[in-house]
């Protein structure tokens, strides 16, 4: 074991110490306002913004759990997200790693009539028409997954990831007897976990946060996401406040600024938890040792 000398454990002291300031400087905005969530509406109006709540109240979040609306809205967007992601990782890395595979008859031309997607698109009338009218999606669940299945974006990076792994692998895997679909599943999806850990992220938030497609599509009060039951709490919110300013309540203060703090945490805390346990794939090196010598 090689022993650090004294300047390359004070630089990686340094190192260390700068990142742990930096963490700090990123979270404190985010503890400033989970704590202010706590605060009644009267000491945010007061003093503002602070680390730790001077007068408790949960007014704000008995607000938002005030029926089993919430709660439904929480099982509506954690099956779309869970669902929504599954199914467009399955289609994604499916069609990534066919345009990968360099064997693959006019896949350049498949890969440009993806990329024009990207590009072009028929609008939000065309777009509108196509899923409510001809597809007759309209308040189901799978309006909010089907349209979104499959992103070209993400696509294309997983596609540029697969292409960088060495194709002695699939070619080794191809002579031992193997097909594409178990290449695939097997032997490419294992050792590219880093990637479709961040595709995997990119879809979940994508789901998580949906909410226009419930805006369009979506007039059944069972089916709300949670992001658009949100955005109809501020809006209600935002009524009362103006009915308030022209009819004077005595010691009524609407909870608005406490509200939308809760709602905060309410809508990303659950997406902040994921972090966690995908960062451990996060990680290089897998490939070392994965060509057959």
């Amino acid at each position: 074991m090689i022993k650090e000398s004294l300047p390359d454990r004070l630089l990686k002291s340094l190192f260390y110490l700068t990142i742990g300031l930096f963490s700090v400087y990123c979270l404190l905005p985010f503890w400033s306002v989970v704590a202010s969530s706590f605060a009644s509406e009267a000491s945010i109006l007061k003093n503002g913004y602070t680390f730790w709540p001077k007068d408790f109240s949960l007014d704000a979040y008995k607000m938002i759990f005030s029926d089993n609306t919430i709660y439904r809205a929480y099982g509506v967007t954690t099956f779309v997200t869970v669902a929504g992601t599954v199914i467009s990782m399955i289609l994604t890395s499916a069609l990534a790693y066919a345009l990968s595979v360099k064997s693959v008859k006019y896949r350049n031309h498949i890969a440009f009539y993806v990329y024009f997607t990207m590009l072009f698109h028929g609008g939000l009338v065309a777009t509108y028409l196509l899923i409510s009218k001809y597809l007759d999606m309209k308040d189901t669940i799978w309006v909010l997954i089907i349209p979104s299945l499959l992103s070209a974006w993400n696509m294309f990076l997983l596609r540029n990831f697969f292409a960088s792994i060495d194709d002695s692998i699939a070619e080794s895997a191809k002579i031992d007897g193997a097909n594409d679909v178990y290449i695939l599943f097997r032997i490419i999806l294992p050792i590219s976990l880093p990637a479709l850990a961040t595709i995997g992220l990119f879809y979940a938030l994508s789901y998580w946060n949906k909410w226009f497609d419930a805006v369009l599509y979506i007039n059944d009060k069972d089916l709300y996401p949670l992001q658009y039951l949100i955005q109809r709490i501020m809006n209600n919110l935002d009524y009362i406040n103006q009915i308030s300013a022209d009819v004077s309540i005595p010691n009524f203060i609407p909870p608005a600024m406490t509200v939308r703090l809760a709602t905060t945490v309410v809508t990303i805390g659950p997406i902040v938890l994921l972090y966690p346990f995908l960062q451990k794939y996060f990680v290089k090196g897998l490939m070392v040792g994965a060509v057959k010598g």
